[in-house]
């Protein structure tokens, strides 16, 4: 397993090896012992999730209230895409600050992110398939969002065709609204 911290604190992507043959390909992307010696605590899954997007498909900038916040750990299971991570805690070190991923299902990375971090992607190609595992069950009370075409931001979603957002990621706030709204999730030294 190769491990690389990302330029948010606390969110790491991981590598696992992939095993081939004739019949087709073996891949474990989390793996508990190399995610405990990583971060430094296991990954309470309450909940596993998945999504299929087309091609263009933009989800995010989505995350939970704080409390609870979610700890999340992502990967792409068919297809391709770019995966966002972006700091919106408060107080963090690396507060606004993003990194990206190329997610596919040949390397098949995975990404943790970290409570208070948001999440989001953009399909490659279509039936690009993504799968989480979470550690909050769904409760639609608590979710956020935080617009990804935000100037500020700059997310990294340039070239092809213009974005599909659902209505409720074009509607969400731009990051300093959500923050002067009191919507963003504090800094929990780790």
């Amino acid at each position: 397993m190769r491990i690389r911290p990302l330029a948010v604190e606390g969110a790491v992507e991981f590598s696992p090896p992939v095993h081939g043959d004739a019949r087709g390909v073996f891949v474990s992307p989390y793996q508990e012992p190399a995610f405990v010696e990583t971060v430094g605590h296991p990954l309470a899954v309450v909940q596993t999730n998945q999504n299929r997007s087309a091609a263009g498909v933009v989800r995010g900038v989505h995350y939970v209230a704080d409390p609870p916040g979610q700890e999340k750990f992502v990967h792409c299971v068919r297809g391709r895409a770019l995966d966002v991570v972006v700091d919106l805690r408060e107080g963090s070190p690396t507060f606004g600050r993003w990194d990206v991923v190329e997610m596919d299902d040949v390397a098949f990375r995975g990404l943790y992110f970290p409570a208070g971090t948001g999440h989001a992607f953009r399909a490659l190609t279509d039936d690009t398939v993504m799968s989480y595992l979470v550690t909050t069950n769904y409760d639609p009370e608590l979710e956020r969002t935080v617009h990804p075409l935000d100037p500020e931001l700059a997310l990294p979603w340039t070239g092809g065709p213009a974005p599909v957002l659902s209505a409720r990621d074009r509607d969400a706030p731009m990051l300093r609204d959500a923050a002067a709204a009191g919507l963003l999730p504090a800094h929990h030294r780790p």
